[in-house]
């Protein structure tokens, strides 16, 4: 399980819009079509999809994350926190097998959900600054963009360690997937 959270300077339902509106969340992550109703199936374009099983607006909701044969489950619980400030926090749970476990660890999801929630701070933040998913492909390529899935690598070798797993291991999957995202050789 991998759960990463944050707040954002927005209210819960205006947070609880930016994630579950059809029209607002390629603003800030991918197109989207299909039904986001208790049990509708949706699919975000070039990416996953699932079916929405739980829904209790504007506090949370759950869903399948479908990739391929592989599924997955998120959970999305928002929680507010004080004027105009909102706790954003995601559970992903997958099965992952020991091999892929041991050759890429937690930041093989980890870097990508918080690629998606820089969008989200993005959309979010009042003087539209930041990287839009129009700008995304491009960012990823930039210094910029390299350096932020550099750091969120390293921050999740150390989580992984903090979870007890050895450094050197934690260390040598980050330096992997941080390769897998920037197409830098592994240092």
């Amino acid at each position: 399980m991998l759960t990463i959270s944050q707040t954002y300077r927005a209210t819960l339902d205006d947070l609880w819009d930016a994630c579950t509106n059809v029209d607002r969340i390629p603003r800030w992550f991918l197109p989207i079509s299909g039904d986001l109703r208790l049990h509708g199936r949706y699919q975000f374009e070039g990416n996953a999809g699932g079916v929405v099983e739980r829904c209790d607006p504007p506090k949370s909701f759950a869903a399948t994350w479908e990739m391929g044969d592989e599924v997955s489950w998120i959970e999305v619980r928002l929680t507010p926190e004080g004027d105009e400030r909102t706790r954003f926090t995601l559970e992903h749970v997958a099965h992952v097998d020991d091999q892929r476990w041991t050759e890429y660890g937690p930041g093989a999801v980890g870097v990508g959900w918080d690629s998606g929630l820089l969008g989200l701070a993005s959309h979010l933040d009042a003087d539209g600054g930041g990287v839009t998913p129009d700008q995304a492909v491009e960012w990823i390529g930039s210094e910029d963009g390299r350096r932020f899935m550099t750091l969120s690598g390293e921050a999740w070798a150390e989580a992984d360690i903090a979870g007890g797993t050895a450094p050197e291991a934690a260390r040598a999957a980050a330096a992997r997937t941080i390769a897998a995202y920037t197409g830098a050789p592994p240092a």
